[in-house]
């Protein structure tokens, strides 16, 4: 975890989350490598858990696959990933199943890098641009409320090689059908896609 991504957390946590309300809050890939995302949501009234596939430090929930989650759909209010899209072979597989287990309103808080030097946790796949988060967006029928890339290098000096692509996404309400088509295809691609088990 860079410095920059910590930053960018903060500040998008404090801008868009009332602090006032009940939050339920799970962390995807909270495993503690050098800094965890954990301090900025402790708070009065907030609940956060760490989802990562591996057992370690900051880690509540040990996951047996990357694009299915041990959660009920519409379960969290705030979902939050940074720095592990990168990591993820078919990331917009995982990023359904975000927005399933969001509530209605709930929201989405994404961090990745645009660029930076390989490293492998065991895989180093993707950088991330602002239309990329946008087509995320699209693809799971979300509304975007932030997204922009730093192309300037950062400050810190442990982030300068990186560029962190971040944003927020809300969760639409849904009507029976469009509940019924997300259940549907959801099925479908436990079903058919290769690695989504």
């Amino acid at each position: 975890m860079h410095q920059s991504s910590m930053r960018h957390m903060q500040h998008l946590v404090e801008k868009h989350l009332a602090s006032s309300e009940r939050l339920k809050v799970a962390d995807l890939g909270s495993y503690d490598v050098n800094g965890s995302y954990r301090p900025i949501f402790d708070r009065p009234g907030w609940s956060y858990i760490g989802i990562d596939l591996a057992p370690g430090p900051n880690v509540d929930v040990v996951l047996t696959s990357p694009y299915r989650f041990p959660l009920d759909s519409n379960s969290l209010d705030v979902i939050v990933s940074g720095q592990a899209f990168e990591h993820i072979e078919f990331f917009w597989l995982t990023w359904l199943e975000m927005a399933r287990v969001i509530k209605p309103g709930g929201k989405i808080i994404l961090i990745a890098p645009s660029r930076g030097p390989e490293h492998r946790f065991p895989v180093d796949c993707w950088r991330f641009y602002t239309d990329g988060f946008l087509a995320l967006a699209k693809y799971a029928s979300l509304d975007s409320l932030e997204v922009q890339t730093d192309w300037d290098p950062a400050p810190e000096e442990d982030s300068a090689p990186y560029g962190d692509t971040f944003g927020v996404f809300r969760k639409k309400a849904q009507n029976p059908y469009q509940k019924l088509r997300s259940m549907i295809g959801r099925r479908l691609r436990y079903w058919v896609m290769p690695g989504f088990r």
